[in-house]
């Protein structure tokens, strides 16, 4: 039975197929309806051409038509509709070299990474399976379609999607393909550092990192990987890791915390990570040292963004055993501040210079803003005009401005 969430997309395959061509769903959308998982992105591929597709609909974007792939916007979703094709040469380690369409789906599943992602499913619910990807799936267990080394071969990050689905799935690696990873591990240094990262990245949130994590050692994988090839004091905590984070920033964190000799900076440059990922890590990480040396408090939870609560949640079961803290335990102290932003000070930059006409403006006014909020979160102060103004009265002025001092 066809699963409620392929019915949008359905119409996409009932349209193509009135006009007389082979359409299926198929990947991961299929796999997961298997595993009685939700339902994600729906792929359709099909025996149509690319232009074709562009004739049956009307809003087509064409993102990779030069491999057969298009997008097609229909009831305001979007649905990545591929021609059925089989590739050949993989000289840059990621796209073939030459495409060619067919007309037969089995021919189409046989360019797939593994057996649990070359399953189609037509409209009615009934699947072709040509690799026995079903009977994988049943026997929670990733292999290859076709030669492992073959497909190694043409995409090395193959190798790291393998751990993923260990990790997200809670399979394990059959015994060729977990050869074939440890006989061609070499090759992953053609990928781009960048690829790798987001294959990482999905296997530390994944359900079962437990799996996945010794399996990145065994098949010797770190020792390919930036930072952990130097680095093998992390195989200790890598092989023991058994807690999904969330993002790539709590991941450099959890390591940066493991050795604080190795700096957010490099974990971010090697890595060749965004600037957004290097401010959340290093934001985690304060919170981290600033919770082990005074606890909770306000303070802690007024200065860490509030996007990064639950990825400090999960550093906390990993580095204060004992005291971890709870989500709902920062969403209400959150919720209960006097302040939440800057902008919620009864007194504000203009308000401060005003106070000291006659002194000149410049960066005091932000360390006596910086003070102030510390005072009013903390409960030193009443967020209320007059306090603060006295406060700002008695505590800041040309000789007392370097004295001015507050918890760290």
């Amino acid at each position: 039975m066809l699963n409620q969430s392929f019915l949008p997309a359905k119409k996409i395959i009932d349209i193509i197929e009135k006009n007389g061509h082979k359409a299926y769903f198929v990947g991961g959308a299929v796999r997961d309806q298997f595993l009685d998982k939700k339902i994600g992105d729906i792929d359709i591929t099909t025996s149509a051409r690319p232009n074709e597709i562009q004739q049956f609909f009307e809003k087509v974007i064409p993102v990779g038509i030069e491999h057969g792939t298009v997008i097609v916007r229909y009831g305001k979703e979007s649905y990545e509709v591929t021609t059925f094709r089989i590739e050949e040469g993989y000289s840059d380690f990621r796209h073939p070299d030459n495409v060619q369409f067919v007309d037969r789906i089995e021919d189409d599943l046989a360019r797939r990474d593994f057996t649990i992602n070359a399953i189609a499913m037509d409209t009615k619910g009934n699947f072709i399976d040509p690799y026995g990807g079903k009977s994988d799936i049943e026997n929670k267990q990733i292999s290859t379609v076709g030669n492992p080394v073959d497909r190694f071969q043409e995409d090395p990050l193959r190798i790291m999607r393998a751990l993923r689905f260990c990790s997200q799935l809670g399979f394990s690696i059959d015994k060729n393909t977990k050869k074939a990873i440890v006989d061609n591990i070499a090759s992953i240094e053609k990928v781009a550092i960048e690829r790798i990262g987001i294959e990482l990245e999905k296997m530390f949130i994944g359900t079962h990192i437990s799996l996945a994590s010794p399996l990145l050692i065994e098949s010797n994988v770190d020792r390919y990987l930036p930072i952990f090839r130097d680095n093998y004091k992390f195989i200790k905590n890598l092989r023991d890791h058994s807690i999904p984070l969330g993002s790539m920033s709590e991941i450099v964190a959890m390591f940066h915390l493991y050795d604080q000799t190795i700096s957010l900076e490099q974990w971010v440059n090697e890595w060749k990570l965004s600037n957004q990922i290097k401010r959340d890590a290093n934001a985690l990480v304060t919170a981290m040292y600033y919770y082990k040396k005074n606890g909770l408090d306000n303070w802690l939870v007024f200065t860490l963004p509030k996007h990064l609560f639950n990825g400090l949640v999960r550093l906390t079961s990993i580095f204060a055993r004992g005291f971890e803290l709870e989500s709902e335990v920062l969403e209400r102290m959150w919720s209960n501040l006097p302040i939440q932003t800057r902008n919620n000070l009864a007194l504000n930059g203009i308000d401060v210079a005003s106070i000291f006409p006659n002194l000149q403006k410049g960066p005091w006014i932000g360390q006596c803003l910086s003070h102030l909020e510390y005072q009013v979160v903390l409960g030193h102060l009443n967020n209320e005009q007059t306090e603060l103004r006295k406060w700002v009265k008695d505590e800041v002025h040309p000789e007392s401005l370097n004295r001015i001092t507050r918890k760290e």
